[in-house]
């Protein structure tokens, strides 16, 4: 665990709640850490990448996975990664918009979607400065958009999720939904990135 995240008010506030439900005797703390364990071990960002690469190969697919995410994470084996009261929005880069997704209140993030959230998304800096600027941070990142691609900035909350759904990239007509789920980032979810 790095210093940094452990010196967020937020893990503190956690941690403290932790120790009351085991105080209360509802669980222990090696369950606390088993049910982390079992959760985590299924977040990837290659679950993100799967739907993506099946969307850049079916308009069908994709149609579906912008407008029933839930539904395209069932056809795909990936129902569950969510929570119940989780709504998971997939928003689509195209030639004139390019989407990148933030949470400016806390780090809310679909981390068994996505994997484990990059340091950087939960930073103060990111949080404030991607919705002000967005084209500078994406700059930063090594994103350059020509002037005429609208920059959309999503804010994500504990009920509502983002993923970005990339552009496909030129060239890759020939390749199969592995080697193209192969060419998604976690970063290209988030919309730091082109893919």
């Amino acid at each position: 665990m790095s210093s940094e995240h452990v010196s967020l008010p937020i893990a503190a506030r956690v941690r403290r709640l932790e120790e009351r439900v085991i105080a209360a005797g509802l669980v222990t703390d090696e369950q606390l850490d088993a049910i982390l364990e079992r959760n985590l071990s299924r977040a990837t960002p290659f679950n993100g990448a799967r739907l993506v690469a099946r969307a850049w190969c079916s308009p069908d697919f994709r149609e579906l996975l912008l407008g029933e995410p839930a539904m395209a994470l069932r056809e795909l084996g990936l129902d569950g990664l969510l929570a119940d009261d989780e709504h998971l929005r997939v928003v689509a880069n195209t030639p004139t918009v390019h989407n990148v997704v933030v949470c400016t209140l806390c780090s809310c993030y679909p981390v068994l979607l996505l994997g484990p959230s990059p340091s950087w998304y939960k930073s103060d800096a990111y949080r404030a400065r991607v919705v002000r600027e967005p084209r500078a941070v994406l700059a930063e990142f090594g994103t350059i958009l020509p002037e005429e691609v609208d920059v959309r900035v999503w804010d994500a909350s504990a009920e509502a999720r983002y993923m970005v759904l990339p552009r496909r990239p030129v060239g890759t007509e020939q390749l199969d939904e592995e080697r193209l789920a192969a060419l998604v980032t976690r970063a290209g979810l988030i919309g730091t990135a082109p893919v």
